[in-house]
């Protein structure tokens, strides 16, 4: 047991993924590298029900320079945030002369729909290889941490943001009183605070147990939300569920008191009660399914070995490590993954230490059968890869059970 890192209270431990690496930290295999492994364990806080690892890895390793992470990479996330800017210009960057602030900006993705609508705007984002990207495109970024600091000195310099956004950034920060305090000084009267994030609801009820990494610090829900808000000063005045990321929540927070709740969040909350999520056991359940998935998984993959079947990775994602790290999946099993991202291409994954492929190498030749790691972009991985389908080719899923497509 430890104490919750929003309410203080007591939080039980329901899951123990062993020892793990950064997730984002490919290694060269030439050398040079020295990995960096802490415990992963999870628990649930009894008094606030917040989700939260008992470990807190170092901002500055999960999120060093070249953080490799590109948000354009997907086309479904970019057109998620498409329709995301198109949003908040029509509804919250309105008036004269309006201010928009995002955390954990990446490479720009959507702070340049912004930029290109002519609206003032400044990016915050600790990856300097990533920023560049988003500096080309016209976007001003600063490359640093968010902090209670940071919103008082762009206060200072740039005047109210009458909307404060973030992208699956929020529930990487341990520091959270320091992120409201932060939005508290910079936001205008009756702005926004707005963040979306992997919902809770929907790992648990589908087992998405690689979504716990050592980026995913906190997995937010309705009521750990509203509670985690209340507790700083912020009320939490509308949710929305998004299909991203196989379940997302887009929670709308402002100052207490100036604006009104809709009613999504009472639903919400109804929803989560129904689902049990303040319930300890639960997370057992939850737990033994993660058991279960893992062990099928590796006596999958061993009896695929066995066959002479060749079997390869799909997507060298953050979630990935915790699937290889924690079923003691290596290359014996998974001889290399094919990723997109250049950054990650002629590496080897953190821990398990596979070898990552450009795309090219997929279909060099095809293999009997792909482990799809990015399972959040099924969808459109296997449009794209529809050849691999008609030769024969078959893909292999491990959640919400394990089972081939």
């Amino acid at each position: 047991m430890t104490s919750c890192r929003i309410c203080g209270g007591t939080v039980q431990e329901f899951f123990d993924f062993g020892r793990q690496p950064v997730s984002d930290a490919f290694i060269d295999p030439n050398g040079g590298n020295t990995e960096f492994f802490y415990r992963l364990t999870v628990g649930h806080c009894t008094t606030c029900s917040m989700v939260q690892q008992l470990k807190e890895v170092p901002r500055d390793r999960m999120f060093p320079e070249d953080y490799p992470y590109r948000s354009s990479g997907s086309a479904v996330m970019r057109k998620h945030f498409a329709a995301t800017a198109d949003r908040f210009l029509a509804t919250e960057l309105v008036g004269e002369d309006p201010f928009y602030v995002e955390i954990g900006c990446n490479d720009g993705i959507l702070l340049n729909a912004i930029s290109r609508a002519g609206v003032r705007h400044l990016g915050v984002d600790p990856a300097e290889s990533a920023v560049q990207v988003a500096r080309e495109q016209g976007c001003r970024v600063r490359s640093c941490f968010f902090e209670e600091a940071t919103g008082a000195e762009i206060r200072a310099a740039e005047g109210p943001a009458q909307l404060i956004f973030s992208a699956n950034t929020i529930s990487h920060i341990g520091y959270i009183e320091s992120i409201f305090a932060g939005a508290d000084a910079l936001l205008a009267p009756g702005g926004a605070f707005v963040f979306e994030d992997r919902y809770l609801g929907d790992i648990v009820e589908h087992a998405y147990f690689d979504q716990i990494y050592d980026e995913h610090f906190y997995l937010f829900g309705v009521r750990s939300v509203q509670n985690m808000a209340q507790r700083f000063g912020f009320e939490l005045v509308d949710v929305e569920h998004l299909p991203v990321h196989g379940g997302a929540m887009r929670y709308t927070t402002a100052r207490a008191g100036e604006r009104a709740p809709t009613p999504a969040v009472a639903e919400w909350l109804a929803s989560e009660e129904k689902q049990r999520l303040a319930e300890p056991e639960v997370y057992t359940e939850f737990g033994a399914r993660v058991e279960a998935n893992c062990r099928e998984l590796v006596e999958l993959l061993t009896s695929l070995r066995a066959e002479g079947r060749s079997v390869v990775g799909y997507g060298a994602t953050s979630k990935s490590a915790t699937v290889t790290n924690y079923c003691g999946i290596g290359p014996d099993l998974i001889p290399f993954i094919c990723d997109s991202t250049r950054e990650k291409q002629g590496r080897l994954t953190p821990g398990a230490r596979i070898p990552i492929l450009p795309p090219d190498a997929f279909s060099d030749p095809y293999p009997d059968y792909a482990l799809l790691f990015a399972w959040n972009h099924a969808e459109e991985v296997m449009a794209k890869e529809q050849a691999f389908r008609e030769a024969g080719g078959r893909w292999i899923l491990y959640v919400p059970d394990v089972h081939i497509i």
